[in-house]
């Protein structure tokens, strides 16, 4: 079965080629998505990605470099519903 992970801390020049390549080497990759900015179009730093194995990509890749920079992989939690703060009363 496979699982959803959450990839933080990602270098802004990485591609979704990378990190199929990357995860890849610790099981079966389904899926790989970098979030990118609705208006810029630039990558917000994090990703996604569904992969078989995922314990064991946790444990190889977390905290290990990158780019320069320390990656933060777990499994990912719930979307929550959200969007913004609310005001509560008049404005």
């Amino acid at each position: 079965m496979a699982q959803k992970l959450y990839i933080g801390n990602l270098p802004f020049t990485t591609t979704e080629h990378e990190l199929r390549e990357l995860f890849g080497k610790h099981g079966t990759v389904q899926s790989a998505q970098i979030i990118t900015d609705r208006e810029t179009g630039q990558p917000r730093g994090f990703a996604f990605i569904e992969m078989e194995n995922a314990d064991a990509a946790i444990a190889a890749l977390d905290n290990q470099p990158l780019g320069g920079r320390n990656l933060k992989v777990n499994i990912a939690k719930a979307k929550t519903s959200g969007g913004g703060e609310s005001r509560g009363g008049r404005w």
